[in-house]
């Protein structure tokens, strides 16, 4: 009679107890600046949400009683509504100038070697250290020449300028992940370069893609500077400038002002919403070198 063999025992990883002193260290070394950080940032949201939806005079903490008066006011009278497909329009424009743009860019720094690719890519970098403000004068002529001035067109032209380096950069990056014998292998089966991009490379893209348009898309709707500049009259007025507005000399309705926050704010959460997986992925992506 044979002995029935013991299962092997499972290989198990030994844990360890976390000393009081671990836990503690854990805690004032990433609880700490967490909180923090929470603080700054969903405190002053938290009052922008109670001051929208709370009656005129009332001093609780909370938006309580409950209106949509400052909503209204905002829509109707301060003409929000115009303000808010501006907005939409200028973002929506830059967002697509600026992947179209930053695929191409991208696409001939990853893979083409030319004269002077290094220093090109040392004056995309160096770009991003120069204010906005240095280049209004200048930008302000050049639209002005053109017949751009209090156009939508100068805010379109201008944002789509000032995010291209950077996201041409990032997908440059996410493009030398992609192995070049992708394409080739296309190629060879009788593809063109730029199907075999379309096929192959693009659908690859997707997190890249999201990553770069809502970069694009976050810079155009905050962009108060330009629109500032450039556009005079309330018709073509895009939010950061319709909350401008709405403070007067004297005095200012902060209900209003906190339900016009919330109207430019709704867009950016939900981008951030929908695209945090593909956001935080094409970044991540972008940012290794090849």
């Amino acid at each position: 009679m044979t002995a029935l063999a013991s299962p092997p025992a499972l290989n198990r990883r030994p844990t360890r107890e976390r000393a009081p002193g671990e836990t503690r260290s854990g805690i004032f070394n990433h609880g700490l600046p967490v909180g923090a950080f929470l603080l700054f940032t969903l405190v002053p949201f938290y009052w922008m949400i109670v001051f929208a939806f709370r009656q005129t005079g009332s001093t609780l903490p909370l938006p309580v009683p409950f209106t949509f008066d400052h909503l209204k006011t905002v829509w109707t009278d301060l003409g929000f509504s115009t303000y808010l497909w501006n907005s939409v329009a200028v973002a929506l424009c830059t967002l697509l100038f600026t992947v179209v743009l930053a695929l191409l860019t991208g696409y001939a720094l990853a893979r083409f070697e030319f004269r002077g690719k290094s220093p090109f890519m040392v004056v995309l970098l160096a770009t991003q250290f120069v204010p906005g403000a240095m280049l209004l004068i200048p930008l302000f002529l050049i639209f002005k020449q053109l017949g751009l001035i209090d156009n939508l067109f100068a805010l379109i032209i201008s944002d789509t300028v000032f995010q291209l380096p950077l996201c041409a950069i990032l997908m440059s990056n996410f493009l030398k992940n992609i192995p070049i014998e992708l394409e080739e292998a296309a190629m060879i089966d009788g593809c063109s370069r730029f199907r075999a991009f379309c096929a192959v490379v693009l659908p690859l893209l997707r997190p890249a893609i999201v990553a770069v348009g809502s970069f694009a898309f976050i810079g155009a709707w905050n962009n108060f500077l330009f629109a500032l500049m450039f556009i005079n009259h309330n018709d073509r007025f895009t939010l950061p400038i319709g909350l401008n507005s709405a403070i007067g000399e004297y005095s200012a309705d902060y209900g209003a002002l906190a339900a016009g926050g919330v109207v430019a704010a709704v867009p950016v959460v939900i981008v951030f919403a929908f695209m945090q997986r593909f956001l935080v992925q094409g970044v991540s992506a972008g940012a290794v070198k090849g």
